[in-house]
């Protein structure tokens, strides 16, 4: 592996990275505010799960495939986008919710897994993270392999992630818990929840690289 001072460095960064806010700690306080915190905490699952694709994918060296092919990050962009808009409508419909915060139906919770895992998936801002990210601390004069060292990097960094998804989870779940007697305040938070996953698509859409 690195140096130690190079391996500092990768903490720093990587704590750095993970807990500043962002995209995925905005999708997870809006899954837990609209599916209650086992919700949000199956969303944070499925954005790691997902995670784990783009680490693999990294490793191998097929997240460079977008850095030579734009056309193909534009598309995989616009459909992770316009998946995260039509998320947001549904939950400002309501459509396949729970009308109580609190008691989500298991099948609600289960879709909360799927849909971040997709969501994560349909995400090539995430691939080109680990790709221009990880190679940085890398050694590739050390006795353990390149690509294992990518694999554990991406381990770390997943698992550092996630961690910040977590906690935003843990504090999205009080609001919640604050709001499960008030129900036009758990409608206001289902739109919220909404309104910011179609907020985050529309960025996603709209941004230039």
């Amino acid at each position: 592996m690195a140096s130690l001072d190079v391996l500092l460095a990768f903490a720093a960064a990587t704590a750095l990275f993970a807990y500043f806010p962002g995209p995925a700690l905005l999708y997870t306080a809006a899954q837990t505010l609209t599916r209650g915190r086992r919700g949000g905490f199956m969303a944070a699952l499925g954005i790691h799960l997902g995670c784990y694709v783009h680490v693999i994918a990294a490793t191998l060296g097929l997240s460079a495939v977008f850095q030579h092919v734009p056309e193909l990050f534009v598309a995989v962009k616009i459909a992770g986008a316009a998946y995260l808009v039509w998320l947001g409508i549904g939950m400002i419909r309501n459509r396949g919710f729970g009308a109580e915060l609190p008691a989500v139906a298991p099948k609600s919770v289960r879709r909360a897994l799927a849909e971040s895992f997709l969501v994560e998936l349909l995400n090539p801002k995430v691939a080109i993270f680990f790709i221009a990210f990880l190679p940085q601390f890398v050694d590739p004069a050390a006795s353990l392999p390149v690509w294992a060292q990518f694999l554990i990097l991406g381990v770390v960094v997943n698992l550092a992630f996630s961690s910040a998804d977590l906690i935003t989870v843990v504090f999205a779940a009080a609001v919640v818990g604050r709001l499960k007697r008030a129900g036009r305040a758990q409608r206001l938070a289902r739109a919220a929840g909404g309104a910011l996953l179609i907020g985050l698509g529309a960025r996603l859409a709209l941004e230039r690289n």
